[in-house]
């Protein structure tokens, strides 16, 4: 289906990376990493790409973008770009191409990671099968389910985080009348994002009556793991309860008996100030799902290229996954 050389690509709304799969089987190697905004538009990003494979000329081309996919054709969320497959094919010579959501892919990536690349939360352990969920924050907030369906994957990408998302508890109760509010409204991409590190921590500094000078989700998230700052610890400490709740939320809606997973950049970062028996507090307060909640085993994804690991295996081993080849194929 997919013809080798392959070109892969994870495109957000902040940052794109690309990789060669030179043959069936063989590891994605990453060749190009650039900022989205940087570039016009799709094609123009791409013929960079192709100018850092050097002299190997990709056949196929599978991408993964952070937007709703419509057919053969995605709009970024977060960024100006729209990928259409067609148009790309047409403008750089490609045999055959697919468009991923990109926690689609995230979802995939869940079958050909290493164990090593799992950092588990909690005491709880993946063994069940079952639906398992790719769940994330990054410049938005991912959710895709992957449901095995008669020996394959079937992917599932959702648009969860677009949700209407409120307080719990005396804490978040004091500083969501604060918060900054997206389109008018407040989503749990809109608090769990990294943009939404930065609304929680300022509007935690208002409830307070405390001025502070961090002015972006990486000052914030320096300042705590530095220990410069008891606020951007507290913060942080929020914001992981925040991804507490919504997982807990998202594994009961999925019935994910196989489990929740972390994925993307931001979780990876923030692990050193994860309190895990307070995560699997909140992830399990459920009722009446509670008992539930407790028995489905949640992790962090460590591998920040798990996206270009997932389209180099949908290339090497399609008939794995079901995905409707026919309405999605370029050619």
């Amino acid at each position: 289906m997919f013809s080798f050389p392959a070109l892969v690509g994870d495109i957000g709304g902040t940052n794109a990376r690309f990789a060669l799969v030179e043959a069936r089987g063989a590891a994605p190697r990453q060749i190009a990493r650039i900022g989205t905004g940087d570039y016009p538009d799709a094609v123009t990003a791409l013929r960079y790409a192709l100018d850092q494979a050097g002299p190997i000329r990709p056949r196929s081309i599978l991408l993964a973008g952070a937007g709703p996919l419509e057919g053969r054709s995605l709009h970024l969320t977060n960024a100006g770009w729209t990928l259409n497959g067609p148009a790309i094919a047409a403008a750089l010579g490609f045999e055959q191409g697919i468009i991923l959501n990109d926690f689609e892919a995230q979802a995939l990536a869940l079958t050909v990671l290493d164990p090593v690349d799992f950092e588990p939360i909690g005491e709880v352990r993946a063994g069940t099968t079952g639906t398992r969920l790719a769940l994330g924050p990054g410049t938005g907030l991912g959710v895709a389910a992957l449901v095995p369906v008669e020996g394959r994957m079937l992917p599932f990408a959702t648009e969860a985080g677009h949700v209407g998302f409120g307080p719990d508890g005396p804490d978040e109760e004091a500083f969501w009348p604060h918060l900054e509010r997206v389109d008018g409204r407040i989503t749990a991409e809109s608090v769990i994002s990294g943009s939404g590190l930065l609304r929680v921590h300022r509007a935690r500094m208002q409830a307070a009556g405390r001025e502070d000078r961090l002015d972006s989700p990486q000052a914030v998230s320096d300042a705590a793991l530095d220990g410069q700052s008891d606020d951007a610890r507290d913060t942080i400490a929020a914001f992981w309860r925040l991804i507490a709740r919504f997982s807990g939320d998202m594994a009961i809606a999925f019935m994910a008996r196989g489990g929740v997973c972390l994925m993307g950049g931001v979780a990876p970062r923030l692990l050193p100030l994860l309190d895990e028996r307070a995560f699997r507090r909140v992830f399990a307060d459920k009722a009446p799902m509670a008992d539930l909640a407790a028995t489905i085993p949640t992790a962090i994804v460590t591998d920040t290229d798990a996206a270009l690991h997932a389209l180099a295996g949908l290339a090497a081993n399609s008939d794995y996954y079901l995905l409707d080849y026919e309405r999605r194929l370029w050619r």
